[in-house]
């Protein structure tokens, strides 16, 4: 009966069901970082999703976000009678802007297009048509045998673009609400789009602003260069005493510890880099580890702006002012409290007591992992390669963040996300997509995971959606 289910449910996607789905919530522009779009992140939730959780049997309420003006929460449970285990599930209707300009051959980022395999739409990948799949991959199970055999918890939140505000005082508040026996949920990429991949937490950022204001305005570069010092150069011999030429970090209190024999172990057969993917610079980042090494159990510090004077339009003029951004990704080992005293320490013992560190007004985003031996990444893993045929690649932690660490340290739930996407997908970027392959492949190994986690038990009763602060 299990292979009957995936065949049904990929029957269903080749008929241009799931397609169907995606595309109807791909068409609310739920763009959380404009405040003008507040009715339409409600309304994904009241509109889109709920009658499709109560025809699952899913009781539905929402939930107003703790921090004032935020954008509410969706939370929907469904039991079973005996049913022994629970699983808590998540996924964000938000989008990042739309962007119509940067998309090409005339694309709405609102409007689904297939071409050559690939859905394009804004939320296509992230994280529209990956909570889809999941889904559809419940609604599939059920049809076919009658119940789940487990109980589920979802949780749906519409500002995790903007850095989930209120996420984690939610999970706090409800713990005992959201209590489960396991996190399963999909977001980010695969390692490639031709291997299924688990990754068990999310690095840490540390987001901070470097300045230095020498003057009021520029001047001269032919009557005063010489005499006057630039805050751009100031500034690019400052980043050079944190990050060597290589890009390895030069901070001791912004680098990990060793990485452990576990984490070490996992990475050795994980190969990074997909088609379509940058090419990846072999000489680049922390000598001595691998490139998996390097994104997935290490941490890294990047540029991501710099600037002094006007790069518009240059002048002959020695600036006044310079300020470079700058990201730090980091693993499960580094306290980030710390970070600003270590920057701070660094730079004034170089003599750059001078450039001003001013920190993010965004808390910095926790690390996690989840030990690649726990026992559900080896019973979820045994799931997926009795679909597949192949073991998937287990990440200790994905390269990039996520707020895993509600689920993880304040639910304290062992997380395991299965990602639907895959690395060159433009996720926030024009030409957002869907691979079509892999959320085929993604569909069938929900499909099988939901029922190998099932046992026969009744129905649920339970349909409807009521509203709760």
């Amino acid at each position: 009966m299990r292979s009957v289910a995936i065949e049904v449910a990929q029957r269903w996607f080749d008929a241009g069901r799931l397609f169907e789905e995606v595309a109807r919530r791909v068409a609310w522009p739920t763009e959380s970082q404009d405040p003008e779009r507040h009715a339409q992140l409600s309304g994904y939730l009241t509109v889109e999703l709920v009658p499709v959780l109560a025809r699952l049997g899913f009781c539905s309420r929402l939930i107003d976000n703790p921090v004032p003006g935020g954008p509410p929460f969706l939370f929907a449970e469904r039991f079973e009678p005996g049913a022994t285990t629970t699983i808590f599930s998540y996924g964000h209707g938000d989008v990042v802007w739309g962007d119509a300009a940067s998309w090409d051959q005339g694309r709405s980022p609102w409007e689904l297009e297939s071409e050559e395999g690939r859905w394009y739409g804004r939320g296509s990948a992230d994280n529209k048509g990956q909570h889809s799949i999941n889904l559809a991959a419940l609604e599939q199970v059920l049809a076919l045998r009658g119940h789940l055999g487990v109980n589920v918890k979802i949780l749906f939140e519409m500002g995790e673009e903007t850095g989930s505000p209120g996420l984690a005082q939610l999970c706090r508040t409800h713990r005992d609400e959201f209590a489960a026996d396991v996190f399963i949920a999909s977001d980010g990429p695969r390692l490639r789009a031709d291997r299924p991949t688990l990754f068990l937490g999310a690095r840490g950022t540390y987001d901070f602003r470097l300045e230095v204001n020498l003057r009021e305005r520029g001047h001269h570069s032919g009557n005063w260069g010489g005499l006057l010092a630039n805050p751009g150069t100031i500034l690019a011999h400052a980043i050079a005493s944190l990050i060597d030429p290589r890009g390895s970090i030069l901070v001791p209190g912004l680098r990990p510890p060793e990485i452990a024999p576990s984490v070490r172990q996992a990475l050795a057969l994980i190969e990074v880099g997909d088609v379509g993917g940058p090419v990846i610079d072999p000489a680049w980042g922390e000598p001595g580890l691998t490139a998996a090494e390097r994104v997935f159990g290490w941490n890294s510090l990047e540029v991501l702006a710099f600037q002094t004077g006007n790069p518009q339009r240059v002048v002959n003029a020695i600036p006044g002012y310079a300020f470079a951004h700058l990201q730090l990704r980091f693993v499960v080992g580094c306290e980030s409290r710390g970070f600003t005293n270590a920057l701070r320490e660094h730079l004034d013992a170089h003599g750059f007591s001078g450039v001003a560190l001013v920190p993010s007004p965004q808390e910095p985003m926790p690390a996690t992992r989840l030990d690649p031996e726990h026992p559900w990444v080896r019973r979820v893993a045994a799931s997926i390669k009795a679909t597949t045929g192949a073991l998937p690649a287990i990440l200790p932690n994905l390269g990039g963040s996520l707020p895993n660490d509600c689920f993880a340290d304040i639910l304290g739930l062992p997380t395991v996300w299965i990602p639907h996407s895959y690395p060159s997908c433009a996720q926030h970027a024009g030409n957002e997509h869907l691979l079509e392959s892999v959320a085929r492949e993604g569909l069938a190994i929900m499909v099988g995971l939901f029922w190998d986690l099932g046992e026969p038990h009744g129905p649920n009763e339970c349909s409807g959606v009521s509203s709760a602060a």
